[in-house]
């Protein structure tokens, strides 16, 4: 998810904050301490997508912003709902402003769907946003959270995000791969609780320490503030001369990092990180710092979003917390990765195409 996803954007994180839950047998767990079932499993029978054609339903899409990322989970959302003939009859954008998606809602509302897909802006207020929702009998499925109070079954639908663990680990094994596994590692991790940078984290550092035993991890350090992450890589580097790599917990702030190893002239010391980013992705096909980004499957998080909503329809339950697949990008797979993560071809600055 790009934070961003999500996440969801890096300098909203701290707004979505919940009680992160520990990292146990490389697991993802939910907001809520739920187990993740794989996305790719919530399918529909031949008799189930007669039924959900039948029904003749409709949906509303509300975001929390508009983001390359966001655009992947409404475009699978689309698709998915498309070959399943629920016709799509509004989609909003409400630019992380909690007060313009309840305005949102009720827009949506006007049109009567039968279900609504969206990602909250601000959990702890979101229940007054959704009420009105929940009241005009619309079933709700929501993207990476949900609102503060709101039961499973009975208020929602499920949860579709990404495979937070794998995510991380992918970032951990990428960079243990590009160091030949061997070196020293600085760690930028988020410091806040919120349970999906929490669980990215955790598991690229547990990737580290189980995998790489011949990789250390010299230097750790949390931020809740994204450009501080360019004086912590100074530092880093300082403290720890010749290190061999740097963890940052997401694109935003990894581009903080990437400018002070610039300003530096330091082409030794990598750089890994997740969620996609175009300049740091630029730098990494030009042979520079960054040497693998860890991306969720946006387009899959919407079509998986589409199916649960599908079942809900018909009355058929699906588990609490669906999670979309991971993949690491590295220069030889960029064309590759950003297909399977944002379901189109990468910008054309990067030249793979």
């Amino acid at each position: 998810m790009t934070l961003k996803h999500l996440l969801v954007a890096g300098t909203m994180l701290a707004g979505l904050a919940l009680a992160a839950p520990a990292l146990a047998d490389d697991v993802t767990k939910g907001p809520h301490g739920e187990t993740a079932t794989p996305g790719e499993s919530i399918t529909l029978t031949p008799e189930q997508i007669e039924k959900v054609k039948a029904g003749k339903f409709t949906a509303g899409l509300a975001w929390h912003t508009t983001s390359d990322w966001s655009n992947a989970v409404d475009q699978g959302a689309k698709d998915d709902f498309a070959k399943l003939g629920i016709e799509v009859v509004a989609t909003t954008d409400a630019g992380f402003d909690a007060a313009k998606q309840k305005n949102d809602i009720e827009t949506i509302l006007a049109k009567k769907p039968s279900v609504i897909i969206s990602l909250p802006v601000d959990p702890e207020t979101a229940p007054e946003v959704y009420k009105p929702a929940l009241d005009a009998g619309a079933k709700l499925v929501f993207i990476d959270n949900t609102p503060k109070g709101f039961e499973y079954g009975k208020d929602y639908v499920t949860i579709s995000t990404a495979d937070l663990v794998q995510m991380g680990a992918k970032a951990g094994e990428a960079l243990g791969t590009a160091l030949g596994g061997k070196g020293t590692v600085g760690y930028i991790f988020h410091d806040a609780d919120f349970y999906v940078t929490n669980q990215r984290d955790q598991s690229f550092k547990k990737t580290i320490e189980t995998k790489f035993p011949d990789m250390k991890i010299v230097a750790e350090q949390g931020l809740a503030d994204p450009t501080r992450a360019e004086e912590i890589a100074q530092a880093f580097v300082t403290k720890n001369p010749g290190l061999d790599a740097i963890y940052v917990t997401w694109a935003e702030p990894a581009e903080f990092v990437l400018a002070a190893l610039r300003n530096a002239g330091n082409t030794h010391t990598k750089i890994v990180t997740l969620d996609l980013s175009e300049p740091l992705a630029l730098d990494m096909v030009k042979g520079g710092n960054v040497v693998a980004i860890s991306a969720d499957e946006a387009y899959s998080i919407g079509t998986t979003a589409a199916n649960a909503a599908a079942l809900g329809l018909i009355g058929d339950k699906v588990p609490p917390f669906l999670a979309a697949g991971a993949i690491a990008i590295t220069k030889d797979n960029v064309k590759e990765g950003w297909n399977a993560s944002l379901h189109r071809d990468p910008p054309a600055s990067l030249g793979v195409n």
